[in-house]
């Protein structure tokens, strides 16, 4: 039982924002041409997907061309936790689909547009009466003893989206030169449906990490954060926001052209619900809840691709996310008529450095074959790594094809699989997870 009450620990004292992603919570890739060849993109033609990679690629368009895109990405995340003592649970979260639409058009110097994308859509569903959730230990237990609690039993969740809204805009300089910049408004909403015992609660006191005005019992057997619409395409807590994009494109010579690009951080407002509750030993209190300051990171790289108009060509790109600028905690602040409750879980992830490689091979002017490869070391700490939130995968084996269909339609598709990585906290519990990300890509030029 001693052993079943630390995994409870583990399990619900971290961050417990929902996502099964790539590198980090950022995506391998963006677009099906770039998914196929690794998520290499700064310095090569990969169509309106530009808006996520680098804008500046968006002035190869020629002359007059105006393209829709329309895009469908589908995540599939393989993720289990696992105790010795206490057993094993799959997420239920398996599936995550993940529209955009994009229109741009190149006049003269210029090629300018606008792209929505749903950057998010994840998740981890835990369901209910799970033994890795089931119990834990009161406020009262003496350090490193446990006076053995029941928690709620009802489900662990969490989900976590984000999208933007995108408007870039790219000028051809020179015959070698294109500058860009893009202006993304951007939005983002939550679920939590998360337990905490007491003990851990107490423990969170005692560093100063959680702070209550509101009224609580002499001892917390568990306390539970629960904000839902049980949508699968938004949730409870909304925020917006806006961020920006920087892009550049050298052609060296007919063959070789060198990108770069930085990606702003986020500059979100807090995510909020006015119909969150905060259950302690099973009696609710219902308020405010906001998640302050959740925030996507700043990112900035340089790509280099090859081609020489024959069947092969080629493409490398390495970036670096600033993790530790946006996911240094999580912190939540619940308030109404009684109290507040305000909660700080550091998180200490890691900043990445991520190479992209990736070639294509054309059988014919209208079928093209790609791969690639995409690797970034886990930015997660084992002592904050939760298993509602493993998104600790490293590397990704990407194939893909693109068909042109005729002279003004193109579909592109992609497969990436990420093998599974597996790490162990401090507690002893285990979190393995794989995945594989399905692309297709419609383009209509006219």
């Amino acid at each position: 039982m001693r052993n079943l009450n630390k995994l409870a620990l583990l399990a619900l004292s971290g961050c417990a924002i929902n996502a099964h992603a790539t590198n980090g919570m950022n995506m391998e890739a963006w677009g099906a041409k770039s998914g196929g060849m690794g998520g290499a993109a700064y310095a090569f033609d990969n169509g309106n997907s530009a808006v996520m990679n680098n804008p500046a690629t968006l002035g190869l368009k020629a002359p007059g061309e105006a393209d829709l895109g329309i895009g469908l990405t589908l995540l599939m995340p393989d993720v289990r936790a696992s105790h010795p003592v206490a057993g094993s649970r799959e997420s239920d979260g398996t599936a995550y689909w993940m529209p955009t639409f994009s229109y741009i058009r190149r006049h003269g110097d210029l090629a300018m547009g606008m792209a929505m994308l749903a950057q998010g859509g994840m998740g981890t569903e835990y369901g209910s009466g799970s033994t890795l959730f089931a119990g834990g230990c009161d406020s009262a237990s003496a350090p490193g003893g446990c006076n053995p609690i029941a928690m709620s039993g009802d489900e662990i969740r969490s989900e976590v989206g984000f999208g933007r809204l995108m408007f870039p805009l790219a000028w051809n300089a020179s015959e070698r030169l294109t500058l860009a910049g893009q202006i993304d408004l951007a939005w983002a909403s939550m679920d939590l449906r998360m337990d905490m015992d007491g003990q851990t609660m107490a423990g969170m006191m005692g560093q100063g990490l959680a702070t209550t005005t509101l009224p609580m019992p002499a001892t917390i057997d568990y306390a539970r954060f629960d904000f839902s619409d049980d949508s699968p395409m938004t949730g409870k807590a909304k925020s917006y926001g806006w961020g920006y994009k920087l892009g550049a494109l050298w052609r060296l010579n007919e063959q070789f052209r060198l990108g770069a690009t930085y990606h702003a951080k986020t500059r979100m407002g807090d995510m909020k619900t006015d119909d969150a509750r905060v259950i302690v030993n099973g009696g609710a209190m219902n308020g405010t809840l906001k998640v302050i300051d959740f925030q996507w990171p700043e990112t900035y790289g340089l790509g280099l691709a090859y081609e020489d108009g024959g069947a092969w060509s080629w493409a490398a790109d390495v970036k670096r996310i600033r993790w530790s600028g946006a996911m240094a905690d999580f912190h939540m602040h619940f308030s109404n008529a009684a109290g507040e409750l305000d909660v700080t879980m550091p998180q200490n992830w890691k900043d990445q450095t991520v190479v992209a490689l990736g070639a294509q091979y054309k059988l014919s002017p209208r079928l093209a074959l790609r791969a690639g490869y995409n690797h970034a070391d886990n930015p997660v700490p084992a002592n904050t790594l939760n298993p509602l939130f493993p998104a600790i995968v490293e590397t990704h084996y990407t194939v893909g094809l693109g068909w042109r269909i005729d002279k003004a339609d193109s579909l592109a598709a992609s497969l990436a699989y990420a093998p599974k990585v597996s790490q162990t906290n401090a507690q002893g519990t285990t979190s393995d997870h794989a995945q594989s990300t399905l692309r297709v890509n419609y383009n209509h030029s006219f």
